[in-house]
C-alpha cells in the first residue's frame, strides 16, 4: 500500500479556497457506490502484460471497504476493462498502436478481451449477490459509449461514488474527473487504490482534491457513511 499524506501546502490552499478542507462530513450510504475499477489478472497478476505491483496490497482493504459498504446499505459496482478484437488488433487501436510496444501487444489485447464478471476480477476479492458488474472499453468509466455505468448510477439513485482500484492516476482518476462533471460527488479512496509509484499516487490525489472531489482513507469513508 501506498504510504500517503496530502501536504500542508495544499491542505492550505484547499481551505483558503473553499473555506473548508472536506466537501462533506457525512455521505449519504443509501445513495453511495463503491466503484472498483480495473482489479483483474491484466494489472494484478505477477508478470502480467500491465502490472500494477502495488495493487495486490490493496485488495484486503477493498474486501473490508466493499463489505462496509453493503453493510450500511450502499451499491458495490465491479468495473473491469475489456476491448473486443477487431481483425489483428482491437476497438481501441488508437491506444494499442501507440501506447503499448509491438512485443506485447498482442498478449494485452489478449489480456483484455471480454470475459464473464466472474473471471474478470482478481480471485482474492469477495464479490457478493447484489454487487453489479461494469465492462468499460476506456480509461474512464464514464466517458461517452465507454460503459454503461452512468446508467446503472442513474437507474440506482445514487450521488456519492467512492473509487477505488488501479491505476490511481489514469483509469481511477479518469472515472472521477468525470464524475465530477456529470454532477456525482466523487471520493477517491486513497488506502483501496493502487498506482505504479508513490510519487504518482500523491500528485493525483493531490490535484483531485483540489478541483474534483474528495479524498477519505477506508475507515473514514465508513465513519461518515449515514
Amino acid at each position: 500500500m501506498h504510504p500517503f499524506s496530502i501536504r500542508q501546502h495544499i491542505v492550505d490552499r484547499v481551505v483558503a479556497r473553499r473555506g473548508r478542507y472536506h466537501l462533506h462530513d457525512r455521505l449519504p450510504a443509501r445513495k453511495t457506490a463503491f466503484v472498483v475499477i480495473d482489479m483483474q489478472p491484466t494489472f494484478v497478476a505477477p508478470g502480467s502484460p500491465a502490472e500494477v505491483p502495488e495493487s495486490r496490497s490493496i485488495v484486503g482493504n477493498i474486501n473490508r471497504l466493499a463489505a462496509g459498504v453493503r453493510a450500511k446499505g450502499g451499491l458495490v459496482i465491479w468495473v473491469t476493462h475489456a476491448n473486443q478484437k477487431v481483425g489483428d488488433g482491437s476497438d481501441w487501436s488508437s491506444f494499442y498502436d501507440h501506447f503499448v510496444a509491438a512485443d506485447v501487444r498482442a498478449r494485452t489485447i489478449d489480456a483484455n478481451a471480454p470475459r464473464a464478471p466472474r473471471e474478470s476480477l482478481w480471485h482474492e476479492l469477495q464479490v457478493e449477490e447484489g454487487d453489479v458488474h461494469v465492462s468499460k472499453n476506456r480509461y474512464s468509466a464514464l466517458a461517452h459509449g465507454s460503459s454503461g455505468l452512468e446508467r446503472v448510477l442513474r437507474s440506482a439513485g445514487i450521488t456519492t461514488l467512492l473509487i477505488a482500484g488501479t491505476k490511481t492516476n489514469i483509469c481511477c482518476e479518469s472515472t472521477g474527473r468525470d464524475a465530477m462533471m456529470l454532477d456525482f460527488f466523487p471520493v477517491m479512496v486513497p488506502d483501496c487504490l493502487a498506482a505504479l509509484s508513490d510519487e504518482e499516487h500523491r500528485a493525483a490525489l493531490e490535484t483531485f482534491i483540489q478541483n474534483f472531489g474528495d479524498v477519505y482513507e477506508s475507515a473514514e469513508v465508513i465513519e461518515r457513511l449515514d
